[in-house]
């Protein structure tokens, strides 16, 4: 930690005249300090809006409160706790900005110790997250909704919205990363490890910690993006290995939300390399692929028959079994 870092965390803890006994977290911040800002706020150099202004704290980030002097709050601004150095991602995540000490208007401040403050924050990251799906979305909305959503289960882990809040925050980071990965030349690469990992540290603290649960298997499933190829290239080692990573995630994940679609990913990779092997002239895998394909649709049908997938399962294994190409032109 930085000498400055110290500084303010030093600040923080005499101004609040905090109790020695106060829980702290990683940061060496009092918890109790901590708050996160619902709406841009400008911090102010005085509390006077007409004083100079030192920073702005957008929607998410955190502050630390050291006094209070209604209607203003003086505060360590921007105090972001940097994710430990193994689990740095490599995209969708701002570099975390120097803590400016000043003030800002005590409003749309939401701390560990506000009234329902677990459903504040859940109710304005899903807003945020909203909005980043509409066409002209406001700058930012989409980082605000992860980090909003982090602060819900951070601040309220207790809280029955702290799960699905953990998993909202990764998926959005997860997609954000994906997408940017998705511009770069090495996507296309058949081999995964050619390409940037996308980021998996808050996929693994869901798993971590809310084992068992609807979200631990949502966030495994998201991970699969890791070790999937970036294109075929036409060759069958790709579908093949994909089709092993589906059907051994639908085994270990069958009661999870997508254990349906993970099998059937499974079913049309096996379809695709019955093509292949066919258009290679080599029967025998062919078969032993076709086999697979008509096993597996038996298997989602069996498990999952209200799905959409079971039938779509289904209609693979047939056009499998009259000899229709699943992969490239079928035109006959």
């Amino acid at each position: 930690m930085s000498v400055w870092r110290w500084m303010v965390v030093g600040a923080a803890m005499m101004s609040c005249s905090l109790a020695w006994g106060q829980k702290k977290d990683k940061s060496g911040y009092d918890r109790a300090a901590r708050a996160v800002i619902l709406h841009d706020a400008v911090v102010y150099v005085a509390s006077d809006s007409d004083s100079q202004r030192v920073s702005l704290v957008t929607p998410g980030h955190e502050v630390v409160v050291v006094e209070r002097s209604a209607p203003w709050v003086k505060v360590f601004a921007n105090t972001d706790v940097e994710d430990d150095q193994e689990d740095k991602p490599e995209f969708g995540e701002e570099e975390a900005p120097t803590p400016a000490s000043g003030w800002i208007r005590d409003k749309g401040v939401v701390s560990p110790s506000t009234p329902n403050g677990d459903v504040i924050l859940y109710g304005a990251a899903a807003n945020l997250e909203d909005a980043a799906t509409k066409p002209n979305a406001p700058k930012g909305a989409a980082m605000a909704a992860h980090l909003l959503y982090r602060r819900v289960w951070e601040y309220f882990p207790q809280s029955p919205l702290a799960a699905e809040a953990a998993w909202r925050s990764a998926d959005i980071r997860w997609q954000l990363a994906k997408f940017d990965i998705s511009s770069l030349p090495s996507a296309k690469e058949q081999d995964a490890m050619l390409r940037p990992t996308i980021f998996e540290g808050d996929m693994k603290k869901v798993i971590k910690n809310y084992p068992q649960t609807k979200y631990a298997a949502m966030a495994a499933y998201r991970m699969l993006d890791n070790k999937v190829c970036g294109d075929w290239q036409g060759l069958p080692k790709c579908p093949e290995m994909e089709a092993r990573l589906y059907q051994k995630y639908a085994d270990q994940y069958s009661d999870g939300p997508r254990a349906a679609e993970a099998l059937y990913n499974a079913i049309y990779r096996e379809g695709v390399v019955v093509t292949m092997y066919t258009v290679e002239d080599d029967k025998k895998k062919a078969d032993a692929a076709a086999t697979q394909v008509q096993a597996l649709a038996e298997q989602l049908k069996a498990k999952y028959r209200d799905s959409d997938f079971a039938a779509r399962g289904v209609s693979i294994a047939f056009k499998v079994q009259q000899g229709v190409p699943i992969y490239g032109n079928d035109r006959d």
